[in-house]
């Protein structure tokens, strides 16, 4: 796989992962490294191995590409300093796994009282499911619009000189996060 992300002066991080890819080290453990606190109780309550691993790569591919769209990478921006927050769009917390079209992706520092969720936007889509990619993007303030129109996202199967084919549009393609 292989990922690419186009802006005019506006920051942007894209991380993908192969969903079937199973950790070493046990779900909870990386979490205790890795995740801030409430990221961890989130996890925590998911019985189901299953459901806990792919929520576990929900949270870890948007911190991925939340630090890339910093430009501070893994190391540069340790990632128990902020949260990843599914919310509802009344801003309560979901405790379980939310509906696509009922949420929003917040982000909490520990380091920083300013909320910077209002600067940053986020896309969370499956590919052909096998994948799951994440998109953090900056906010272009002056461009006109709702949050949904601010990323527009194309998928595109490439097979060089053989064929390109957009999947935006199909079902290989599920947008998670409800961002278009």
């Amino acid at each position: 796989m292989v990922a690419c992300g186009v802006t005019v002066d506006l920051p942007i991080g894209i991380d993908i992962e192969e969903k079937r890819r199973k950790p070493v080290n046990n779900i909870l453990s990386l979490a205790h490294r890795y995740f801030s606190p409430y990221e961890v109780q989130y996890l925590a309550s998911f019985m189901d191995p299953e459901s806990r691993q792919s929520e576990f790569l929900r949270l870890w591919t948007l911190k991925e590409a939340y630090v890339k769209a910093l430009g501070r990478g893994f190391s540069g921006a340790p990632f128990r300093n902020f949260t990843i927050r599914f919310e509802k769009s009344t801003d309560s917390v979901v405790p379980e796994r939310p509906k696509s079209e009922e949420f929003r992706i917040m982000i909490d520092t520990a380091s920083d009282s300013e909320n910077l969720t209002a600067n940053w936007q986020f896309a969370l889509v499956e590919l052909s499911g096998s994948h799951l990619a994440a998109i953090c993007m900056e906010k272009d303030e002056n461009m006109p619009g709702t949050e949904q129109e601010f990323l527009k996202l194309k998928v595109w199967k490439t097979l060089p000189f053989v064929e390109d084919k957009c999947m935006s549009e199909t079902d290989a393609v599920i947008n998670i996060s409800g961002l278009s």
